[in-house]
């Protein structure tokens, strides 16, 4: 009986606390207490049943591990959350060359098994691979060291390590020199700029701190150097092309440098790097990779981007000997490229290229307290302060249209560097000079009356001065002049008198015309009476002309007909005369009297017989003579005597 009880009191002091429970997201360290073989100096890790940490771990479940002769410690397994990346440190493995900041990687790796890791010939340090977000893995404690962002995971064998550890308790990142932001993925997005949500671009500027230098004279390095460029050139590809080539990043040989074994491989070199980083996520090595966010290059419609190239082929001038400003160049080669960057966007890296944006669409300058919201450049010019001939002195707003051809931008930032030298070194000393000294020779009166020839003098002279930088001069305005207040007192004053003058010389204008109106009045009164003398004296003219006239006619009626006239009475008192006495010798003198007495009164209209007729004879005789008295009754004469003589004959003509 009490040896049974003595068997059981011994398994429970042996046995019992040798049964170790893993956990299914666990791991057991074993440290072995003693044995026979030693560890070397370098390896804290025993692979051969040395006394030390021991290289196998157990796994989940129930494991026995004698606690007389190992010590068992729990550790979770390593877990990498989402947006976060782990870096791993390597405390066993050969030892790094000379010089290097990290351990070279193979694939045989993979997710960092000792075992494998040990006998692909792994070495200590930094591993240049990141845990990727979502990592759940076993890793051995003692053999690597993790860091994540809220804790490190593993046993430190480093001295000062164990000694930070001893202190304090758990390991932090301040303890490698990182801080927890670094240890997030790298992202590249579109930023805010303002709390009102404007949205620029942006591109990633890298910085890698492990591999071969530099060469000499370069800045930063590009796979391959720009051999790519020189072979395009050389074939005479067009500028666009050698463009489009340099903007052509090489990120697809090491994934966006999140494979730095192969950014090495493929010939990468410590420093700034040449290509940037586009949109995305990345998990960089914080140990080896540095990433700066910077504004992407958009060139806007209406402007170019002139690039001035830091990096490149040798500068090889395409200017001609006439340009002394500088060199202008074939894209690849440095100096300012012949070609500039239309409207776009480009993931260039500003470190090795410096865009000068230069508008191309008629550019505003205002010399003015005010200036121009669609750019920045007239931040600096202020109202043109000039005196005049009288010691006056004048503020002037001035406005000035300018206009860079494209094609000509590079060679004008290669004459005065940056826009804004242009507005402030070029044009500020030509506006200002010019007006200081047009004023200063003139008096002030005469500037002002004279103001739109001044700005006509002022486009002239600001075009020619532009011109020399190639450089169009669209318009330029005098928008205000604000006048000393002596000189407006002087001048209202002036203008007041002005002023009265002209009401008076109106005044007196208005007395003449309603003088003029009132003479006018009467006239038209007088007009209707006027205008019938003046036609009566026509009619009278007229009717003097015409009774003129007629006399004149009758006058050679008269004279053309007289003759005729004459003749005619002649001829018929010969005829007539011959038929009297052809009648006297028919009828008797007494007789043809009488006939032609009554033919006279018939052809008059007269009435000769007697309504009563009394006759006393039956003889012709009778009635004859009672006839011819009564005849000289009516014709008034006494009568005749029984035989009256016969008339006499008519004279002719008569």
């Amino acid at each position: 009986m009490e040896t049974t009880l003595g068997i059981l009191i011994l398994v429970a002091i042996v046995i019992l606390p040798s049964i170790r429970v893993i956990g299914p997201t666990e791991i057991g360290l074993v440290t072995k207490r003693f044995g026979f073989k030693r560890l070397s100096e370098d390896n804290p890790i025993a692979f051969h049943g040395e006394a030390g940490y021991q290289a196998d771990l157990l796994m989940a479940g129930f494991r026995f591990k004698l606690w007389l002769l190992y010590k068992v410690e729990k550790f979770p397994w390593v877990q990498i959350p989402a947006g976060e990346i782990g870096v791993v440190i390597a405390q066993v493995g050969k030892p790094l060359p000379i010089g290097a900041k990290s351990a070279v990687y193979k694939p045989e790796f993979a997710s960092f098994n000792l075992q494998t890791f040990i006998h692909y010939g792994g070495q200590k340090g930094v591993q240049r691979p990141v845990l990727p977000p979502g990592t759940l893995a076993p890793i051995h404690p003692v053999g690597f060291l993790v860091l994540t962002k809220h804790r490190v995971y593993g046993v430190p064998v480093s001295p000062d390590l164990m000694s930070q550890r001893g202190r304090g308790g758990q390991l932090t990142l301040e303890h490698f020199g990182l801080r927890p932001e670094q240890l997030n993925l790298t992202r590249i997005e579109p930023q805010h700029a303002t709390a009102e949500g404007e949205v620029f671009d942006v591109v990633g500027i890298v910085t890698t701190y492990e591999g071969d230098p530099l060469p000499m004279g370069d800045i930063a390095g590009r796979l391959g150097g720009f051999e790519d460029v020189h072979q395009l050139e050389h074939q005479g590809r067009p500028d666009s092309e050698l463009m489009q080539a340099i903007l052509n990043t090489k990120n697809s040989l090491h994934n966006n440098y999140q494979d730095f074994q192969a950014f090495l491989d493929n010939g990468g070199k410590i420093g700034l790097q040449h290509d940037p980083l586009l949109y995305g996520a990345f998990a960089l090595n914080p140990f080896l990779i540095s990433v700066e966010i910077v504004p992407m290059l958009v060139v806007r419609q209406g402007q170019v981007g002139v690039v001035k190239a830091y990096v490149g082929l040798p500068s090889e001038d395409t200017s001609g000997t006439e340009f002394k400003f500088g060199s202008i160049v074939k894209p690849g080669h440095r100096g300012i490229w012949q070609e500039a960057l239309r409207t776009g966007k480009y993931p260039i890296n500003p470190r090795c290229y410096q865009a000068e944006i230069v508008p191309t669409a008629i550019l505003t300058l205002n010399w003015a307290e005010a200036s121009s919201t669609a750019h920045n450049l007239d931040r600096q010019l202020k109202q043109i302060v000039a005196k005049s001939r009288e010691g006056f002195v004048f503020n002037i707003d001035l406005q000035v249209q300018i206009h860079v051809p494209d094609t000509q931008a590079p060679r004008v930032i290669s004459m005065v560097g940056t826009m804004q030298n242009l507005v402030n070194e070029v044009l500020q000393a030509a506006v200002g000079n010019h007006f200081r000294n047009k004023l200063t020779s003139m008096p002030a009166v005469s500037f002002i009356e004279t103001r739109q020839m001044v700005q006509q003098d002022a486009y002239e002279h600001i075009r020619t001065k532009l011109e020399e930088y190639q450089v169009e001069t669209k318009g330029v305005y005098i928008q205000d002049v604000i006048l000393p207040e002596e000189l407006v007192r002087v001048l209202k004053d002036r203008e007041i008198a002005n002023q009265e003058i002209e009401t008076y010389r109106r005044q007196k204008q208005a007395e003449d015309m309603r003088i003029d109106r009132e003479r006018s009045a009467g006239l038209a009164d007088q007009q209707k009476a006027l205008a019938q003398a003046e036609v009566n004296v026509s009619i009278k003219e007229n009717n003097a002309k015409a009774r003129k006239a007629e006399a004149d006619g009758e006058a050679a009626y008269v004279s053309q007909t007289g003759t005729a006239k004459g003749a005619e009475v002649r001829a018929v008192g010969m005829a007539r005369a011959e038929a009297f006495k052809a009648q006297v010798d028919a009828l008797g003198q007494q007789n043809t009297a009488l006939v032609n007495a009554i033919t006279s009164i018939a052809e008059k209209g007269a009435k000769f017989m007697p309504d009563i007729l009394v006759l006393g004879g039956s003889s012709l005789d009778g009635a004859t003579a009672a006839l011819t008295e009564f005849l000289q009754a009516r014709v008034g004469k006494p009568p005749s005597s029984a035989n009256p003589a016969a008339p006499p004959m008519p004279e002719p003509g008569a």
